[in-house]
């Protein structure tokens, strides 16, 4: 038998998903080890292991594919924490990096000091050379000063180089020349060519997006390198493949040379598998994806049973923060997760999140030192956590030690310790509806029209709260809720993608010169595809078109579909231009055909079909026949008193199964809390279906 494991390490825990040839899937799940990541993988995988009747090393012996993502490079960006990299741009413009988009949430808010620069200013360095915007050299590259560059950047003991010049998309000469002094004079030094990473217009963009893949270089490619050796000594033998940020998997080779792909590579796994549950449950093709973890909240769309995609992703947060620039999708991320910590403001109101307890010392209910009050320690006091069966009773919780920490904003508001710890669940639910409102309302969608799958540990607590609050009435909470992300891998395809700008207009289509950019492309993706090794016979295939336009005049571009990919005659050409009508129509309720359309930037993206596929049960009939002991705790729903609630623990629970709240479902990695006059099913594929 063959099986697949994917392995997701977050901030607070690493979940392993292994998908047996049938396509069941079982979970396991520990606590995040940051300072030996393969610790807390191999304890994870020892948990499923242990499920399916296995030891570790049988497993691992029985596995043809492993898929990895972690969050460690999310973590390098937002912290800082990457090499020591030195940016390297056109003589007149050492402050790309420093202005960037020139942005601010709050315009009127001067209590927020000026944001600092991926890489600081002092480790910029002009270069003295100069591309014009149509591709002509207005300023040979100065080669002794470029070199005298180099060799201060060795003697000051750099890590990485990020190599952004101006105009290199329209020419990228003197980057390729600058590439090659590197590898002469600093042989094995990590390096990033903007052109080759991101060849795009615009400077921020391009320069961010360089400066990150440069920095994550030396620390990405050591951590992928270890665990692929210590996967090798644990005994696997089969391939390894990587999550990304564009919702696919790729090599170890191909992820190590654009480790910038790393980022977010976790939380775009979600809505891959959000769309594969909701197929499954027929529950439709537009999903509000939410999944709640230990550390963050992330919230992610799926349109028309299409994943999105931005190149808008803000680490750190918006104009403040850094901006990936590569193409990936749009998850937006809160400081919100069952590891939130509650404070309490200078003006004595109750406050969630941003930080964390993370994983070390984690919330206070974990016994391990944490003192301060977190959302895990807020539903312990409720009640909705069993403390003898957290983690399916291979962790214990603390109980008192949590209600001595919510205690503390107990006495600071005034309140019972059980109205305070309600208090912060509720907080922590208006932070998550905020980020759902701003990737839905903002964008003119109304979150009413959809279904919310819920993922993440943490999930299942106020799931429901939030979806009464946006009037969403059906929320589908998946078996494997408390590893959506690495549910997600084994449905995620092998993708990857090559972009350049070519810029034309709908009054003056340049078709001929669209035809080589476009077969350039494709040449790229072919040349990829040719690489791929051990792919079983009859494996599928293809290749989308995107470019991004705007009408003429505007600032920003919108990503539209190629329907034709050979834009030589007018029907395709035709095709492209009510694309994009459709496409600003559907986002801005607006098409303004009289306008012309400006294409700037043309992509490509290959899908090799190497996810699996589930078929859905037969449909039952539903009942409120229980199974198991009658099982009742104390909780409290925000008002009166703690009530007698019914306890369902999911080794119990068959589908068909219905359930009226108030009631706790208790699953090994998760708690599903179904509150006063809401409803809970079990899917005759054994998933939740929740409704109010």
């Amino acid at each position: 038998m063959t099986y697949r494991i994917s392995v997701d390490t977050g901030g607070t825990f690493t979940d392993v998903v292994v998908s047996d040839p049938e396509g069941n899937l079982t979970i396991g799940k520990s606590l995040t080890t940051p300072d030996r990541a393969f610790e807390g993988v191999s304890n994870s995988i020892a948990n499923a292991a242990e499920q399916l009747g296995k030891t570790l090393i049988q497993l691992l012996a029985e596995t043809s594919l492993f898929i990895y993502g972690t969050t460690r490079a999310t973590n390098a960006i937002v912290t800082r924490q990457g090499a020591k990299t030195a940016f390297l741009t056109t003589d007149g413009f050492p402050d790309v990096l420093v202005f960037k988009e020139g942005g601010k949430r709050n315009p009127h808010d001067f209590s927020v000091d000026f944001p600092e620069p991926y890489i600081p200013r002092r480790r910029t360095f002009e270069i003295d050379e100069r591309m014009s915007s149509e591709g002509t050299v207005s300023r040979p590259l100065n080669e002794a000063h470029a070199v005298k560059v180099l060799l201060q950047l060795k003697e000051e003991g750099y890590e990485a180089i990020a190599v952004s010049l101006i105009w290199s998309v329209a020419n990228p000469a003197h980057e390729r020349r600058i590439g090659e002094l590197i590898e002469q004079h600093l042989p094995g030094l990590p390096y990033t060519l903007s052109h080759q990473l991101i060849p795009i217009v615009r400077e921020y963009r391009r320069a961010s997006a360089t400066s990150i893949d440069a920095s994550l270089k030396p620390l990405m490619q050591q951590h992928l390198r270890r665990l692929n050796s210590d996967l090798r000594e644990a005994g696997y033998e089969g391939d390894v493949l990587v999550s990304t940020s564009i919702g696919g998997c790729n090599q170890i080779s191909d992820v190590i040379s654009k480790p910038i792909q790393l980022a977010k590579s976790g939380p775009s796994m979600a809505p891959v598998a959000s769309r594969a549950f909701s197929t499954i449950e027929n529950c439709g093709g537009d999903i509000i994806v939410c999944d709640t973890g230990g550390t963050t909240f992330d919230v992610g769309l799926v349109r028309e049973n299409q994943l999105v995609y931005s190149r808008d992703t803000w680490l750190g947060g918006e104009w403040t923060g850094h901006l990936l620039g590569i193409s990936s999708v749009d998850i937006r991320s809160v400081g919100a997760g069952g590891g939130s910590i509650a404070w309490i403001d200078d003006g004595g109101l109750l406050r969630v999140g941003p930080h964390s307890a993370g994983s070390v010392p984690g919330p206070a209910c974990y016994g391990r030192g944490g003192q301060k009050p977190t959302v895990s320690d807020a539903a312990c006091v409720l009640g909705y956590f069993n403390p003898d069966y957290f983690l399916g009773g291979r962790m214990t919780l603390d109980n008192e030690a949590a209600r001595k920490a919510v205690e503390t904003v107990a006495t600071s508001i005034g309140r019972s310790i059980e109205e305070a710890a309600y208090g912060i669940l509720s907080l922590a639910s208006e932070v998550m509806i905020k980020a759902i409102h701003d990737i839905t309302i903002g964008q003119g969608i109304n979150p009413r029209e959809s279904v919310i799958l819920a993922g993440g540990g943490a999930a299942g607590v106020n799931i429901m709260l939030i979806a009464k609050e946006l009037g969403c009435n059906n929320v589908l909470l998946p078996k494997q809720a408390s590893a959506l992300s690495a549910s997600g891998m084994h449905f995620a395809n092998i993708l990857t993608e090559e972009s350049v700008t070519h810029f034309t207009t709908s009054a003056n289509f340049d078709s001929a010169g669209l035809a080589n950019t476009l077969q350039g492309l494709t040449e790229k993706l072919d040349a990829f595809y040719a690489g791929l090794t051990n792919l079983p016979q009859g494996t599928k295939h293809r290749i989308e078109y995107f470019v991004e336009a705007r009408y003429a005049s505007q600032v920003w571009e919108i990503s539209t579909p190629v329907v034709d990919p050979d834009l030589s005659s007018d029907e395709a050409r035709n095709a492209l231009i009510e694309s994009f009508h459709r496409t600003h129509e559907r986002l801005f309720e607006m098409r303004d055909e009289g306008s012309s359309i400006e294409f700037i930037s043309w992509k490509a993206r290959l899908s090799v079909e190497t996810g699996i596929s589930q078929t859905a049960k037969e449909p039952v009939g539903y009942s409120e026949s229980f199974s198991g002991p009658e099982m009742y705790r104390n909780c409290f729903f925000g008002s009166g008193n703690p009530a007698r609630t019914r306890i369902h623990q999911g080794d119990n629970i068959k589908p068909g199964m219905i359930f009226y709240g108030p009631c706790i479902i208790e699953e090994p990695t998760t708690t599903v809390v179904v509150f006063p006059d809401m409803t809970a099913r079990v899917t005759a594929n054994g998933h939740y279906l929740l409704t109010f």
